[in-house]
C-alpha cells in the first residue's frame, strides 16, 4: 500500500471510529454531546463525512481521490493553526499529534496524487 493509500485509509478509520463511538471521539477532540442530537451530528460531521471520502479514496484510482483526501488532511491542519491565534485553545499533546498527523497525510496524500503513484491492490 502506497503513502497515498495510508492517508486515505487513515481518514476512513478516523470516520469509522466517529460513527462506531462518536461520544470517545468527541471527548478525545474535546467536543462534548451533551444530548442525542450532538452524538448524532458527531456521527455523521466526524464520522460518516471522513469514513465516505476516505473510503472513496481507497477504491478509487483516480488520483482526484487523493488529492481531495489531501486538502481535507491540509485543511484541518489550516484551520487548527488559525485557531491558535483566533481561539486561543488549550493545547496538550493530543492537539500537537493532530496537527502533526494532518500535515503528515495530507502532504503524503498530495504528493501521491501528484506523481501519479497510485497503485491498484
Amino acid at each position: 500500500m502506497n503513502l497515498g493509500r495510508v492517508s486515505s485509509a487513515a481518514l476512513m478509520l478516523s470516520g469509522i471510529s466517529g460513527v462506531l463511538t462518536p461520544r470517545r471521539v468527541g471527548a478525545a477532540l474535546d467536543l462534548l454531546a451533551v444530548s442525542n442530537r450532538g452524538v448524532a451530528e458527531t456521527r455523521a460531521g466526524l464520522g460518516g463525512t471522513y469514513a465516505a471520502l476516505g473510503g472513496w479514496a481507497l477504491l478509487s484510482h483516480d488520483p482526484t481521490a487523493q488529492t481531495a483526501v489531501g486538502v481535507t488532511w491540509l485543511g484541518a491542519a489550516a484551520v487548527r493553526l488559525a485557531s491558535l491565534v483566533v481561539d486561543r485553545p488549550r493545547t496538550n499533546v493530543a492537539y500537537w499529534g493532530y496537527l502533526a498527523a494532518e500535515v503528515g497525510f495530507g502532504a503524503t496524500a498530495l504528493a501521491s496524487a501528484r506523481t501519479g503513484f497510485i497503485t491498484r491492490a
